[in-house]
């Protein structure tokens, strides 16, 4: 792998790797995505807390509001600068919500170094005292919490759009599934407006990070954007729908099932051998997920698969997963399952580099343009719906 790479970012975990995009072609755009994704996680010991590596700094961030947290103001700067793109109530509703985001203290997870498992405080309690002296203790602190090891979570914008457009104009009272979630904050920005939240992600750094019983159940709705009953969070853990318990713990009746830089071609079945820590082995068949996602929607309920990816490598031979952002299944597979295909492998490029560079995803903490994003970002989606009968 001849992509650039902080040094760090051989410590995480294979989902991680996968979503951060570490496998990246040999081009500014690896860096750049890395940076702004924060990927280094420093396992630690003697690691000052909450001090977060490579664009994850928030020295030059510019605090206007005296009770808001660098990383509270960061998240409000940006959702400022990605209002001109919003285009529907929905999103500048999701993009204000910002302002009501809570603080974080820090918290403590451990980690194991050689299986790369992280526990939380009370997993680390239950293991035996010889397990539990090989556990290197991590410091993760607000901006982990909001940014975690896969960057802002205003990169929702762009599929929340497409949801907006495809008919779900307000999230109050939905059920919306979030496949590979990767961090709570577009979680809690959707639950303070009232959805009904469901995040999975099998990665157990997500897992012990959010540990904690305020992380999940109903949460406080977004001052002045609704009206009504608060939204909630649950956080299921685990391989889905690969695991009979995480299907009955996820259940079905949902109206909108998000997938973002999880469900790519390239990752779920990629053209060539690869390293298997670049592939997402889902458990079953290709008949037995289509068919999971038909009954986990509701009639009417739609599927949006968007991701993002490099610059395709070029040559012959030259084959990138991470850059493979097709759809895993075809229109006839979606179609045999009962889904109807609203849009199939549909380019995004320009809007995508718009919230690129709104994201500053082209520049370092000094400003300084460090790539080219009309030549070095790309964006795909497909969007099936469950028929409405």
């Amino acid at each position: 792998m001849g992509a650039p790479r902080h040094k760090d970012c051989r410590r995480v975990s294979r989902i991680a790797i996968i979503k951060c995009g570490i496998f990246a072609t040999n081009n500014l755009l690896a860096l750049s995505l890395l940076l702004q994704a924060g990927c280094a996680i420093s396992p630690s010991r003697s690691s000052a807390p909450g001090v977060p590596t490579g664009s994850s700094s928030l020295a030059a961030a510019t605090t206007r509001d005296p009770a808001a947290t660098p990383v509270l103001q960061r998240l409000v700067d940006e959702a400022e600068a990605l209002q001109p793109l919003a285009q529907s109530a929905l999103t500048r509703r999701f993009l204000d919500a910002t302002r009501s985001l809570p603080a974080v203290a820090p918290r403590t997870v451990y980690l194991n170094e050689v299986s790369r498992e992280y526990f939380s405080v009370a997993e680390r309690s239950a293991l035996p005292a010889g397990v539990r002296a090989k556990l290197a203790e991590v410091q993760l602190d607000e901006y982990r919490y909001y940014y975690t090891k896969y960057g802002s979570p205003l990169a929702y914008l762009r599929p929340l759009e497409l949801a907006a457009a495809n008919g779900i104009v307000d999230v109050a009272g939905k059920h919306i599934l979030d496949f590979g979630y990767g961090g709570i904050g577009q979680l809690r920005l959707l639950a303070s407006l009232g959805a009904h939240v469901t995040g999975i992600d099998p990665d157990s750094y997500l897992d012990a990070l959010y540990s904690s019983g305020r992380d999940q159940g109903a949460v406080p709705p977004a001052g002045g954007l609704l009206r009504g009953h608060p939204g909630t969070i649950t956080l299921a853990h685990g391989y889905w729908p690969k695991d009979p318990k995480m299907v009955e713990r996820v259940g079905q009746g949902y109206d909108l099932v998000l997938s973002k830089n999880t469900l790519k071609k390239g990752y779920i079945k990629p053209e060539r051998k690869i390293d298997k820590r670049q592939q997402i082995d889902l458990g079953v068949n290709d008949e037995s997920f289509l068919r999971t996602i038909y009954r986990t929607l509701s009639p009417g309920g739609l599927l949006i698969i968007y991701n993002l990816y490099p610059k395709p490598p070029e040559g012959k031979g030259a084959y990138n997963p991470q850059a493979d952002a097709r759809s895993p299944y075809s229109r006839k597979q979606y179609e045999k399952a009962g889904l109807q295909v609203l849009a199939f492998n549909t380019v995004d490029h320009v809007p995508a580099r718009s919230m690129g560079r709104a994201l500053k995803w082209d520049r370092n903490d000094k400003g300084e343009t460090i790539t080219d994003l009309d030549i070095n970002l790309y964006a795909m989606f497909t969007i099936v719906a469950r028929p409405n009968r």
